[in-house]
Order: C-alpha cells, then structure tokens, then sequence
C-alpha cells in the first residue's frame, strides 16, 4: 500500500446570478423566507448550452493554472454527477477528449447523488493508494438548474449549478496516507423522497411524478439527515482513530443551513467551523462540498496541514464521509474570485 494525497484543487461556477429577489417575480416566495429557512441568498445557472462537462472542464483549468498542474499524466477521470449531458456517453469521457487527458486514462462517471464527490474521493483514494493508478481526476458538478421545476416554489430555491475539482495522487510507498478515515451508508428504502423519473413508474411501491424534474420531499429528507449525518460522522472519526475536536473544519453537504444547525449541535461542534457553500451558490449537489473546500482556501481559513472531514448525503438514501489531511501543493497564481 502507498499514501495517497490531494494535491490540488479547483472550481468554477456560471456567471448567471438567480437571486432570492429574482424568484420573487417567479413564484410565491421572498427573501426573507427564503434566508430564514435555508440560508441561501443567491444561486448560479447555467447557460442554455453549458453543460456539466463545461463546468467539469472549467474546474479543471481553474485548478491547473493556480496550482501549475498538468492533466497529461492523469490516469483515471472520475465524475460524480446526477445531471450527466448525456445517458451516456459519460461526463467523464467528454472531459477527458476536452482536456486532452491520454487515451490510456480510465474515465467513469459515478452516481451518489450529493454525496457523489465523497463517494468518488473515496474510489480514487482505493484506486491510488492500492497502487493500481498514479493520479486520478476527480470532479464532483451538477447543473441542477436544468432540471429543477421553477413552478415549484418548495425546491427552485434551493438548486444551483456548479463544479469543483481536486486531484489525488501517490505521495510514495511508506509516505503519509492523507486520507485518514471513512464512512459509508445508504438507506434505499427512502428512494422516493427525492427522485428524477427515469424507465421506471415505481420504487417502494410509490407512484412517481412523471416529469422528469426533480421531486423531493423535503421533509422526510431533513428528518433523515439530521439523524443519519450525525451517526456517520462518528463513526468515521471512530474508523480513524481520531476526535472531533481534532477536526479543523466540518464541510457537510450544502443541502440546507438550517439542516447543517443541528447536525452540528447534535454533534457538539463548533457552527463557526463548519464551511458550507450554499449562501451564493444554493444545493449544487455532488459540488457543493469541493466548492465548500476551495472557498475556505480562497479565503485563508482551510490551510494544508489541517483535518478536514468531509460528509455528503442526498438521494438515495445515501451518504459518505472521508477524514482528510490536507497537503495540497503550493499555489502559483492566486485564485481569481468566484
């Protein structure tokens, strides 16, 4: 077995703002409301012809040029989405044609809902530190906004669109493993409460909504999470040997901030040391975590060296969480705002 680190990171969001005042003039909604039971402010959307690929690849970029990485010796492209271009081919594939990654890299898209980052950090961790591959891509994006039904005033304030990307490679046989501890989970007897209708009319017996936009029952989702995340998050600190009063910052899914409250009170831990990104960007899904992270590096919080514990959860049921030590390489150009 060789260690395994992350070495670099990236993200990159649409220019296009959807404001809590611009669904004001859409559905039955205010700011106010918005903000006291989310916390989102603001979201951003796709162009018509930007696709998740495009926000794949401009993670990428973002993350070579601050970083001064190249993608020519990636020997694996992973990409958690649910909001693929295509059934197939993959995001994954059309990343690595746009980039042009070698011909002889893997490349594999991954289907874990929001916690699809975590879920493919985990492969590539599996992946690297078994020794089969040297430096893996991985891409958690979504464009959400593509398939959010804007008539539905309980979910077309939550999603946004958006993409973050990091790279994990080999630190060395005997080097320090950077990946600490992790957790995994699903609960499928929860599907229905957040689904996109595909082939099938039915899951658990329940009849689904035939529209082919996102469905969500947002409150059995709450009352799932916040006693589901908790659980997971000590046990992951369990399977690593650590404490949370070790951990320098909390990075859930950026699903909502009025879920990540108690899951930090249940948890004990400090609000404050808790990185979320949903107050610009609303629930990205599988990039809410990744541009959690490189926001908390663009403003000087989130620093190598520190233990970060990353947790996603969504549909499913499923969930993940990785204990990470970042040892991310220096930066050669500063990060440009998002």
């Amino acid at each position: 077995m060789t260690g395994a680190r992350i070495t670099a990171i990236g993200s990159y969001v649409p220019a296009r703002r959807l404001t809590n005042q611009d669904l004001e003039q859409m559905v039955d909604t205010n700011d106010e409301w918005i903000v006291q039971r989310t916390g989102i402010r603001e979201r951003r959307i796709s162009r018509a012809d930007e696709y998740t690929s495009d926000l794949c690849a401009a993670a990428v970029r973002d993350m070579m040029k601050r970083y001064g990485k190249s993608v020519q010796d990636v020997d694996m492209v992973l990409v958690a989405t649910s909001t693929p271009d295509f059934s197939f081919p993959s995001v994954a594939s059309i990343v690595q044609n746009t980039l042009g990654i070698p011909l002889t890299a893997g490349a594999i898209d991954l289907s874990a809902a929001c916690a699809g980052f975590v879920y493919a950090l985990h492969t590539a961790h599996a992946l690297v530190s078994s020794g089969l591959h040297h430096k893996v891509l991985v891409i958690g994006a979504d464009t959400l906004s593509k398939i959010t039904d804007y008539t539905d005033r309980s979910t077309c304030i939550l999603f946004g669109d958006g993409a973050g990307a990091v790279l994990v490679e080999r630190s060395g046989s005997g080097a320090q493993d950077d990946f600490m501890g992790y957790h995994l989970g699903s609960d499928g007897s929860g599907a229905q409460h957040v689904y996109r209708t595909g082939l099938a009319e039915k899951v658990n017996g329940v009849e689904l909504s035939g529209t082919g936009l996102l469905v969500q029952n947002g409150r059995e989702v709450f009352k799932w999470a916040v006693r589901t995340v908790p659980q997971g998050v000590q046990q992951v600190l369990k399977n690593a040997g650590a404490d949370i009063a070790e951990v320098d910052w909390f990075i859930p899914h950026s699903a909502n901030l009025r879920m990540i409250e108690p899951i930090c009170e249940r948890l004990n831990y400090p609000l404050e040391q808790a990185l979320y990104s949903l107050e610009a960007f609303g629930n990205t899904s599988a990039a809410s975590i990744p541009l959690a992270l490189d926001l908390g590096i663009r403003e000087g919080k989130v620093r190598s060296g520190q233990q970060v514990l990353l947790y996603g959860f969504g549909a499913g049921l499923t969930h993940a969480g990785q204990l990470v030590r970042l040892s991310l390489d220096p930066q050669v150009a500063e990060p440009t705002p998002l």
